[in-house]
């Protein structure tokens, strides 16, 4: 088995889990507040993993020029804006509804991916990204476009499209490094955090210093969600240093699977009866780009 494939499923799992966590802050904290969440406590955590592997392994921190960090300031803000978005989406519609449409980020990378990216698929490959977005699409919109207001459409892909280019730009930078898989994710994972973490603190700071407090009220919760982002983005970063975005992203969609479940069993939703088509669709999707 590849090995891009348990780091996606692991990525996929613990992301649902944040998710889940992500909403209910929602319900106490702003926008920012919990798009906060997600990064602050998660930096230190990534600063000791990485700390650890060039430790243990002895590798030296490489020496980068100006677009490795452009690349990795540019991949924090758009992953910013791509959470900021995805919690407005928890406030429209359903939990699962809100993930199934920043979703969208498969399709949308594996055409940016081929086209700016030097990232191009086999036609089994392109087959899987498409079955899964026609997944996606079938479970965020069960009721047809006519049942969901144009906003929600907008925002969640918006979302897909900013959490696309985060992960483009994530590979880019991993490649660019040159490291074995594993510290070469640690290590842009570390600066991705960073920046997020600075970037998010300086503006709650200026701007919105009760958003702080209202995070400091609520350690557990914030060290959870921090966690579980954490791990997942250990996954994604070690995932997509070793294969396509695309394919990726593509496999990632069991994270709606995880979802469901969360969504009926802990914030009691009502799923649809077009759930069971589009996790069909999904397994099938996930199969084509294995196989690809």
């Amino acid at each position: 088995m590849s090995l891009w494939i348990p780091f996606t499923v692991m990525a996929a799992f613990m992301q649902s889990w944040r998710n889940a966590f992500q909403k209910r802050l929602s319900a106490d904290v702003d926008t920012l507040g919990v798009t906060l969440a997600r990064f602050m406590l998660a930096a230190p955590m990534a600063a000791f993993y990485a700390w650890l592997l060039f430790e243990h392994d002895k590798i030296t921190i490489p020496t980068l020029n100006y677009r490795f960090y452009l690349i990795i300031v540019l991949a924090a803000i758009t992953q910013i804006f791509a959470t900021a978005l995805m919690v407005k989406l928890f406030r429209l519609r359903n939990f699962a509804m809100g993930v199934g449409l920043a979703k969208s980020e498969a399709v949308i990378a594996a055409v940016l991916g081929a086209l700016l990216f030097a990232a191009p698929l086999s036609t089994t490959a392109w087959c899987g990204v498409l079955v899964g977005g026609m997944a996606v699409w079938l479970m965020s919109v069960p009721k047809g476009v006519r049942h969901i207001s144009w906003p929600t459409l907008s925002l969640g892909l918006a979302s897909g499209l900013c959490f696309a280019l985060t992960t483009l730009w994530v590979r880019e930078a991993s490649l660019m490094t040159k490291l074995p898989f594993l510290h070469s994710a640690a290590y842009v994972l570390f600066w991705v955090l960073l920046v997020q973490t600075i970037i998010m603190l300086v503006w709650l700071l200026l701007r919105s210093p009760k958003t702080l407090l209202a995070l400091w009220a609520r350690p557990k919760l914030v060290f959870i969600i921090s966690l579980c982002s954490f791990v997942g983005s250990v996954g994604w970063f070690t995932a997509m240093s070793l294969e396509t975005v695309a394919l990726v992203k593509t496999l990632g969609q069991v994270e709606i699977f995880f979802t469901l479940l969360i969504s009926a069993k802990w914030f009691k939703e009502k799923l649809q009866r077009s759930d069971k088509l589009g996790l069909a669709l999904i397994l099938l999707g996930a199969l084509l780009v294995i196989l690809a």
